[in-house]
């Protein structure tokens, strides 16, 4: 615990407790006209090949479009779940709105693919609601990003959140619906072109809104540069690519269409495992600060009594003994009056930091109290225990940053079958009390000798 560790928020762009922003691209070594054409080159890349594949005979299977979808659905419920879980981590508005969205998503994409299995026995209804409800899923997915993005960035402060991600999924079904409802309309009444360069024009409408949330997605990244961020991302991306190859798709379960299942699916697991990354360094950060003193990085109370338990059951099934040393700082109190709270806040960590360095990586520091910590040394005895009291009453002699720091150093050695934890700290509490007592006396008795060595007028 070297550090005290930070959890990771995907602040607003307004939020003042983020640094000036550097451009992203610049971050990665690119510059941004280097990666607007990296990005139009992607894009034109995967037209060209959804236009190729036009020229590709496939045999339509509906079977394998059914189960792509109903994996992505699921997929995107999983998302969901994970994406909430990071809300109540993190605070992040963003994962609340697309954890609810993705909800009503994931059901889309699972109650298209029963349209997508009902293709085996086609009829002229079925052969209609196929193709509309997957419409109305990439519809919908592209409102949802869309609507997120333009709260986050123009709302970048909320005090409830909840209601706010409710009132925005709810104007993305109505949008939704307004839109697919004119689209249905459009399908019945068979006004569909084909053959022309653009064979699906309507795919064009959710192309559009994911171009605008891929642009949203890029400048989020200026300012929450995590795992999440990147995987959302790249999901846009993905999803923006598959919208311009479905323009290249004449009929339902041809070539291209494949190619952007395909494309969809991956973006799904993307999103998904740039999720679950993210929510797993969370909660290792949410562990270490549970278990951490926030000020100096040392374990704190809980930790100490918890190392103290495993090595006392060690012990006692070993047979070797442990150490732990109890030390006070001296003086505080005076640093505090004389300096000021800041300077005797900065000597705590000055103390900690001297502990840190004189204990081995198997040793536990950790801060016991206000100015008071705990050094546990396993597989050690009274001599080596003795060995790092020196050790560090010499680092804090050598210290040259003023004012000077010193403490008092009470040691206990545990025994197999020994005391409880509580009588063994109590051991070096009492041994420690009786040091700081004689460094007073010495101290008093060497003030006494300066003084009577004073010569009198």
């Amino acid at each position: 615990m070297d550090k005290k560790p930070q959890l990771s928020k995907a602040p607003g762009p307004h939020s003042p407790a983020v640094n000036p922003p550097e451009s992203a691209s610049a971050s990665n070594g690119f510059s941004a006209g280097s990666v607007f054409l990296l990005h139009c080159a992607g894009f034109i890349s995967v037209l060209a090949i959804a236009a190729w594949l036009r020229r590709m005979p496939v045999t339509a299977d509906a079977m394998l479009h059914g189960y792509l979808q109903m994996t992505a659905g699921l997929l995107a419920l999983v998302f969901a779940a994970v994406s909430l879980v990071r809300f109540r981590g993190a605070r992040d508005r963003v994962a609340l709105m697309l954890g609810f969205g993705f909800l009503l998503s994931g059901a889309m994409l699972v109650l298209s693919s029963v349209f997508f299995f009902q293709l085996l026995r086609p009829e002229a209804a079925q052969t209609l609601w196929a193709p509309l409800a997957w419409w109305t899923s990439r519809m919908l997915l592209a409102l949802l990003f869309v609507v997120t993005f333009f709260v986050d960035w123009h709302f970048p402060r909320t005090r409830h959140p909840q209601g706010e991600s409710a009132g925005a999924l709810l104007a993305v079904i109505m949008l939704t619906y307004m839109i697919g409802s004119a689209v249905q309309r459009l399908w019945e009444l068979g006004l569909r072109p084909s053959g022309t360069i653009i064979p699906s024009p309507q795919q064009l409408i959710p192309a559009v809104l994911l171009l605008y949330a891929l642009v949203e997605a890029r400048l989020r990244r200026i300012y929450a540069d995590s795992a999440f961020d990147h995987a959302l991302y790249a999901f846009v991306w993905l999803n923006f690519a598959a919208q311009l190859a479905a323009t290249q798709s004449e009929r339902l379960l041809d070539s291209p269409f494949l190619l952007v299942q395909c494309l969809q699916l991956g973006g799904y697991a993307v999103l998904l495992g740039g999720a679950l990354l993210d929510n797993a360094r969370l909660f290792e950060q949410v562990h270490q600060l549970a278990a951490s003193d926030p000020l100096t990085g040392l374990a704190n109370y809980r930790r100490l009594v918890d190392v103290l338990e495993n090595e006392t059951e060690r012990t006692n099934r070993t047979g070797r003994p442990f150490a732990v040393l109890l030390l006070d700082m001296d003086g505080l109190k005076k640093i505090n009056d004389t300096y000021g709270h800041l300077t005797g806040t900065r000597a705590i960590v000055r103390q900690a930091d001297i502990l840190r360095l004189q204990s081995r990586s198997m040793d536990t520091a950790a801060r016991y109290g206000g100015d008071e910590f705990a050094l546990v040394l396993p597989e050690s005895g009274e001599a080596e225990a003795q060995h790092v009291a020196e050790r560090i009453r010499e680092a804090m002699k050598n210290d040259t940053e003023e004012p000077a720091i010193g403490a008092s150093i009470g040691i206990s050695v545990y025994e197999p079958d020994g005391e409880r934890i509580q009588k063994l700290l109590l051991n070096a509490d009492k041994k420690l009390y009786k040091e700081k007592a004689r460094r007073k006396t010495g101290r008093a008795s060497e003030a006494v000798i300066a003084r009577q060595a004073e010569p009198r007028n």
